[in-house]
Protein backbone atom coordinates (compact mmCIF):
# COMPACT_ATOMS: atom_id res chain seq x y z
CA UNK A 1 0.00 0.00 0.00
CA UNK A 2 1.44 3.39 -0.95
CA UNK A 3 1.18 6.38 1.34
CA UNK A 4 -0.60 9.57 0.34
CA UNK A 5 2.28 11.81 1.39
CA UNK A 6 4.64 12.94 -1.35
CA UNK A 7 8.21 11.70 -1.49
CA UNK A 8 10.43 14.30 0.20
CA UNK A 9 13.81 13.19 -1.02
CA UNK A 10 16.48 15.77 -1.91
CA UNK A 11 15.79 15.19 -5.59
CA UNK A 12 12.35 16.81 -5.15
CA UNK A 13 13.40 19.91 -3.24
CA UNK A 14 15.02 23.27 -3.80
CA UNK A 15 18.41 23.34 -1.99
CA UNK A 16 17.88 26.66 -0.20
CA UNK A 17 14.21 26.03 0.65
CA UNK A 18 13.97 25.43 4.43
CA UNK A 19 10.48 23.92 4.07
CA UNK A 20 11.54 21.52 1.28
CA UNK A 21 8.37 22.43 -0.56
CA UNK A 22 7.62 20.17 -3.51
CA UNK A 23 5.02 22.70 -4.66
CA UNK A 24 7.64 25.46 -4.77
CA UNK A 25 10.02 23.15 -6.66
CA UNK A 26 7.35 22.51 -9.30
CA UNK A 27 6.45 26.18 -9.72
CA UNK A 28 10.08 27.34 -9.99
CA UNK A 29 10.96 24.53 -12.42
CA UNK A 30 7.88 25.24 -14.56
CA UNK A 31 8.71 28.94 -14.81
CA UNK A 32 12.32 28.11 -15.70
CA UNK A 33 11.15 25.61 -18.35
CA UNK A 34 9.05 28.35 -19.95
CA UNK A 35 12.11 30.60 -20.02
CA UNK A 36 14.14 27.85 -21.70
CA UNK A 37 11.37 27.21 -24.25
CA UNK A 38 11.34 30.94 -24.96
CA UNK A 39 15.01 30.90 -25.92
CA UNK A 40 16.88 31.46 -22.64
CA UNK A 41 20.24 29.71 -22.37
CA UNK A 42 20.59 26.80 -19.99
CA UNK A 43 22.87 27.08 -16.97
CA UNK A 44 23.95 23.48 -17.57
CA UNK A 45 26.96 23.07 -19.86
CA UNK A 46 26.31 21.32 -23.18
CA UNK A 47 22.85 20.16 -22.33
CA UNK A 48 20.69 18.61 -25.04
CA UNK A 49 17.90 17.79 -22.62
CA UNK A 50 14.27 18.76 -23.01
CA UNK A 51 13.48 22.14 -21.42
CA UNK A 52 11.45 20.60 -18.60
CA UNK A 53 14.17 18.12 -17.66
CA UNK A 54 16.89 20.78 -17.89
CA UNK A 55 14.81 23.16 -15.75
CA UNK A 56 14.29 20.55 -13.02
CA UNK A 57 18.01 19.76 -12.99
CA UNK A 58 18.92 23.45 -12.77
CA UNK A 59 16.54 23.94 -9.84
CA UNK A 60 17.82 20.81 -8.07
CA UNK A 61 21.40 22.05 -8.38
CA UNK A 62 20.48 25.48 -7.04
CA UNK A 63 21.36 27.29 -10.27
CA UNK A 64 18.01 29.10 -10.48
CA UNK A 65 17.35 31.98 -8.13
CA UNK A 66 13.83 32.80 -7.03
CA UNK A 67 12.03 34.99 -4.52
CA UNK A 68 8.90 34.27 -2.51
CA UNK A 69 6.35 37.03 -3.15
CA UNK A 70 4.50 36.19 0.08
CA UNK A 71 7.60 36.71 2.20
CA UNK A 72 8.43 39.92 0.34
CA UNK A 73 4.93 41.27 1.02
CA UNK A 74 5.22 40.39 4.72
CA UNK A 75 8.59 42.18 5.01
CA UNK A 76 7.19 45.23 3.25
CA UNK A 77 4.15 45.30 5.55
CA UNK A 78 6.36 45.03 8.63
CA UNK A 79 8.59 47.87 7.41
CA UNK A 80 5.58 50.11 6.83
CA UNK A 81 4.34 49.47 10.39
CA UNK A 82 7.61 50.69 11.87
Amino acid sequence: MSSATPNRTPIHAIPDDPESSIYRFIIVAAKRARQLQGGARSFLPGTAKKPTVAAMEEVRRGLVSYSDATQAAEILANEQKD
